[in-house]
Order: C-alpha cells, then structure tokens, then sequence
C-alpha cells in the first residue's frame, strides 16, 4: 500500500459547475422572448397576404403545358377502349407475330 500513500482521497472537483449543494437556479424571465413570437406571429400573417409569383421561364411553361396537353390525351385514348377491345387488339397483335415468339417444346418424346 505504500505506492498509493502519496495518493489524494477526496472527492473529483469538476470545473464549472460550483458547489453542488448550491441546489437549483431560478431561470431568468427573457424579455425578448415574447417580442420574438410577436415577430413570428406578424411574419406568418404577412406570408399568408402575399401572392404567388411565377417565376419559370416562358419555356418552361410552354414545355409544362404541353405535357398536361398529352397526358390528357393518353387518358382519353385509354379511357375510349373498352377491356374486351384492347384484349382484341393484343391478340390481332399477337397472330401478326413470327412463330419465333411462341414457347419452344421441351420434351422430345412426343
């Protein structure tokens, strides 16, 4: 035990923090706080009462606009066949194909 004796047998003192027995302290009121959920506040108010701006290129809305203008017809001309028609037109488009495309006989015994 002699190597120890040099040794210190008190508590860690950390820094920053003072006594521990000092107990909790009282939080300060903050004066701005308030003032800054009023600013909050007003700012949401005046985002709300602005308008929205465009800001794309002419070219970029002609190119949007022409987009919606084919999907709208896409869905016209799927929404004019009915089920039975366009199973129709698969197996009118099927019979056109080569026999290259049918599933090749795996047994060699019939």
């Amino acid at each position: 035990m002699s190597e120890y004796a040099g040794a210190q047998k008190s508590a860690l003192k950390l820094k920053g923090l003072g006594s521990i027995s000092a107990g909790k302290k009282k939080k300060k009121k903050d004066k701005e706080s308030k003032h800054r959920l009023e600013q909050v506040a007003n700012d949401e108010e005046m985002k709300d009462n602005k308008t929205y701006v465009d800001k794309r290129t002419p070219a970029q809305m002609a190119f949007d606009k022409m987009q919606e203008k084919r999907q709208m017809e896409r869905i016209l001309n799927k929404a004019s066949k009915t089920h039975k028609l366009r199973v129709e037109d698969f197996n009118r488009h099927l019979d056109t194909l080569t026999e290259h495309y049918d599933i090749p006989k795996v047994s060699w015994t019939k």
